[in-house]
Formats: C-alpha cells, structure tokens, sequence
C-alpha cells in the first residue's frame, strides 16, 4: 500500500505495525529533516500518530505542552499530536491551525481517530468493510488492500458530471469515501465510523449581524492577516518557491513573500502555452522582474497534453472535463526538477473575494427569475438544494438532465433519477438559510467547488505526482472568518469583482496586474485530443466524434478515467485500520 503512493513521500518510509493497527508513512522531508520521521508516539508509546500536510501553529503548541510536562524530543509539528490528545481528547483537533489529515491510535482506547483540515487542502480516504477500516491520503493505496472494491460510483460520476467535480464524501469509487473539510471521524475496531463536524464558516445571516467599520479598516486588516498568513507558510527548512501566474493573487502572494524574504532567492514557476490567447507570459514575466525572482517558463504544447493524459487521469483518480492536470503536472514536474518541494499559491481568493463571474450573474439571473416564468419543479430543487427558489449555482439543471442523458449508456440512463447527485444531499442546507447571495455562492464554491476539485484533483493530486506541496495563503482559518464578515459590498462593487482585495493590492504590485481583466488558467482544450491518431479516448468515441460539441469531448475524458474502476469483489480480514 505504501508504494503505491511513494511520489507523495519519496524521502523515507515508516511503519507501526501490530495486533490492533497497521500504519505506514512516506515523508516528503520539509521539516527537521534529521529527525522528522514518523508514526509518532507520547512517552508511552501507547498513542501513535501520524500527519501529512502542516501544523503552522505548532511552535506554540509545543511550548504549551511543555509547560504541562510532556517530553517533546523533535521540531516536527507531527510530535505534537499525540500529547495534544492526551491533554485535550478528541478536541486536540480544533486547536490545529494548517493544512493537514491527522490519524491516531489510542491501544488503551482501542480508538481511531482521523481528521481533514478546515478547507480540505490535504486529502483523507477511508474505507469500512466487514467491520476494518482501511485509510489513505490516496485512494490507489486502499486499492491494493483486499477489503476494498474496486466498483465505480455511479453517483460520484454523476457528479463530477454536474458540478464542479467530486464532492465529499463521495468518489468515483463505490464504497470509498472521502472525509469532508473540517471534519473528524473516530473508529473502534468491530464499530462503525462516527463523524463530527470541528469547523465550518458561518456568514451572517442578516445586515443586522454585520458590523461595519470604513472601507479602509478591512483593507488595513485584510492586509495583516495575509501578511501573517504568507508568513505562516513560508516555515520549512526547504526552500519554497512561488506558483506566478501573472494573476492579482499570486502576485500579491508573492510580493509579500518577497517583502518577508528580502535578501533570499525565489524561484518562480508558471506553465504557459504557444497559443497566445492562452499564455499570461508577459503578466508572468513583469511580475518576476518586479519581484526579482529566478523564474521558469515551462511551455506546454498540446501533444502534451494528449501524451500525460493516462498519468495525471491514474493521479487525479476521478474523470477529467478539462486539460488543466496535464499542464499542472507539467509544471509540478519543473518544480522538483528544480529542487523545490514547497510552493506558494494564490488559491482561494476567488471563493473568498467574489471572483468568478457567477457572483456578477447573480443579481441578474434573480431579476430574470422575477419577471419571467419558472419551472415549479426546477424552483422547488432549487430551494432544496440552496435554500432559495432564485438561485442558480451553475446552470439550469433541468436542462442539463437532458444533456447527461445522452451521454450515459443505456443501463446507467435506466438508473438516471437513482443516480442523480441533486438527489443526495450535497451540504447542508441550514447554513445557507438566509444568507446573501454572494455569501451563499462563497459557501457553495468552498464546499462544491475548492475542497474536493480545486484543491483535490486539480491542485494536491498533480503537485504530489511530482513530490511537491502546494501551500495557501489565502486559505488562513482566521483572515477566512474575518472574511466572512465583511460586508457583500466590498467584495463585489457595482460589477467589480474582488473590489477590497484590489485595494490591498495597490500598495503591493503594479496598477497593470491589478486592473487587468481576470484571466483564469486555461491550457489547450480537448479537440487537440481527439486530432490525435491514437487518443486514449478512442474506445469511448463513437467514430463522428470530432463533429461533436465539447460536451461529448468532456465523455470522452470521464470514459477514459472511469475505465481505471474495474469490478471486483471484496475479501474480508483482521478487523483493524490499516493504511
């Protein structure tokens, strides 16, 4: 199980093995390099532990636990862990402030516990079967354990079909399941896994709940926090470079990397492409003089795209509607090749700043919605799903039914109201009553769109494949709640997305970069795939399908990744967590 995901820690391997547990760790070393492997244990050795991802408070923490007497032999945030659950229990995990997926065995308890973090930027996989629990940080080492079938989910391809990609707890593997942000989970062996929720974002819920202050003291304290925020992350002792798309919030990102770092090399890295309507270069390149950083430009043309596509598709273990993981990969791989293992991004900022052009959309989709006729079906799957009959997270869903239909085979269209995603609860609807539609489209982005997708397949999968961790200012537990206070306004002025953002930037990065129109990262689309004489797609392309609309060029991307689940059957073994 281990080496199946050895690119995720190629530096060392540790394992736990005994009557109850079996635990295996492969470390990526950024950390108290000499002495940072793990499982980790208390002075008993009675709980051991284990984490991938960052602890960023872990300094104070381990000064707050040596004052209460424990024994802290190590500077990995890791040792942490176990004495913090001897002093606080299961609620250890809410005194963590990082990115991360925590697992411990307590042999006096005979208890599991597991834990993702708060905006689910590190992975965490579990399966139950006959009564063992089997977890991983990726799903193709859970394949290699016997109790774990290997079954697609249908429900899972529905909504990667759907939505923005897959939403936890489900994935395209039938009976795997993904632990959701800001959640933990605790197992006995023999039991059932049972789950609570340790953070979620809470917006206000009316205008009353908002306490305003002038335009220039969210700016001041919007600036603060990211300033501690980039500071924060940029702890290691590796070298850590900078992600520079030539976008506002990477370069903001790296501006304040280099006002914290004056004196230092920076490596800067971006992908870019021969079509000039897709490549940022120029943004790119007058960033890094700005910056002074030491920069790559790694091109990437479309063959490439078409020849990485089995490699990044084995990676991101779920369908793929876009060519974004090959250039991704591409450029994780420039990463390592230049001796980086830690990056700096700028994701985030869109959910958080009111960044897509959804929240532009709003305000007129629910003016069209008023004056027009509604479906009293579609109305009421709204006001399920979102908490209001007049908003519209990505489409008209309806219609889209219609269009998934005939892209499913026979068997699975006969299974097609079974299947439907917006039949499953997706979140929950509570936290959505009453909100702001920008505050209701920011929650949904960050559950339906960053946690599992952006952050998921698109961003942990492809920097992993080349052993690299990305790391996310902008997704700082406490500049994210002072956020989500800060009135709808300022977020998104008039049809100005990211207003307060902006303002920040001023003071930081050049006018250009700032007003510039947003950009997102596009790379080669799927019609050079299927140019191809020996696409990977072929088998799942009926022969007319260059003819076709981009919407059958996205089947032919989810047949090539849904093929990787293959049938099998399940065996049952010793009842324990195994990883």
């Amino acid at each position: 199980m281990s080496a199946a995901i050895g690119h995720r820690g190629p530096d060392s391997t540790g394992f736990h093995v005994d009557e109850s547990v079996a635990f295996a760790f492969t470390r990526l070393a950024i950390n108290d390099l000499g002495a940072g492997d793990q499982p980790m244990y208390d002075e008993s050795r009675q709980i051991v532990a284990m984490t991938t991802g960052e602890i960023y408070n872990y300094r104070e923490l381990r000064d707050l636990l040596v004052d209460r007497g424990h024994t802290l032999r190590t500077r990995c945030d890791t040792e942490v862990i176990p004495h913090l659950y001897e002093e606080f229990g299961r609620d250890f995990v809410s005194r963590l402030d990082g990115q991360f997926a925590v697992v411990l065995y307590d042999h006096r308890e005979q208890l599991f516990i597991g834990a993702r973090d708060h905006f689910g930027v590190t992975p965490l996989f579990y399966a139950h079967q006959g009564g063992e629990l089997v977890f991983g940080s990726e799903i193709k080492a859970m394949l290699e354990h016997p109790a774990v079938p290997r079954r697609v989910d249908l429900v899972g391809l529905d909504q990667v079909l759907t939505l923005p990609g897959l939403v936890s707890p489900r994935t395209m593997f039938e009976g795997v399941h993904s632990v959701p942000p800001g959640t933990a989970v605790e197992f006995r062996p023999g039991g059932r896994p049972k789950f609570w929720t340790y953070w979620d974002l809470a917006y206000p819920r009316t205008d009353a709940d908002v306490e305003r202050h002038d335009e220039s003291y969210y700016v001041r304290r919007v600036e603060d926090l990211l300033v501690r925020s980039v500071e924060k992350r940029l702890q290691s002792d590796v070298e850590v470079g900078l992600y520079l798309s030539g976008g506002l919030d990477s370069s903001l990102v790296g501006a304040i990397m280099r006002h914290l770092m004056p004196d230092a090399e920076i490596q800067s890295f971006a992908a870019a492409f021969p079509e000039r309507e897709l490549s940022e270069s120029d943004y790119q390149r007058l960033m890094s003089g700005v910056l002074d950083t030491r920069h790559t430009e790694r091109f990437v043309h479309g063959e490439e795209i078409t020849s990485r596509l089995r490699t990044v598709v084995r990676h991101t273990e779920c369908p793929l509607k876009e060519s974004f993981n090959s250039a991704a990969h591409a450029l994780s791989e420039a990463v390592r090749g230049a001796g980086v293992k830690v990056v700096l991004t700028g994701q985030g900022a869109d959910e958080l700043f009111g960044g897509y052009i959804g929240y532009r959309f709003d305000q007129v989709r629910r003016t069209q919605a008023a004056g027009g006729v509604t479906d009293l079906r579609e109305a009421r799957m709204r006001e399920g799903l979102w908490g209001d009959e007049n908003f519209f997270y990505e489409r008209n869903d309806a219609g889209f039914r219609a269009t998934k239909a005939g892209l499913y085979s026979a068997p699975v269209r006969e299974r097609q109201d079974e299947i439907d995603c917006l039949g499953h609860p997706l979140v929950d609807r509570e936290r959505l009553t009453g909100l702001h539609d920008l505050h209701r489209r920011s929650y949904l982005d960050l559950k339906l769109r960053l946690a599992d997708h952006l952050l998921g397949d698109h961003g942990d999968r492809m920097v992993f494949a080349n052993s690299v961790e990305s790391r996310h200012p902008f997704l700082d537990r406490e500049l994210v709640e002072f956020l989500a206070t800060v009135p709808p306004e300022l977020k998104l002025k008039g049809l100005e997305e990211k207003y307060l953002l902006k303002q920040v930037a001023r003071d930081w990065i050049p006018r250009r970069i700032v007003d510039r129109e947003k950009f997102g990262f596009t790379a080669p689309g799927s019609p050079h795939l299927i140019r191809q004489d020996d696409p990977p797609s072929r088998p799942c392309c009926p022969a007319n399908a260059s003819r076709r609309t981009a919407t059958s060029t996205r089947t032919a991307w989810s047949g090539s990744s849904a093929s990787t689940a293959r049938p099998g059957s399940a065996s049952t073994s010793p009842s324990r967590p195994t990883c």
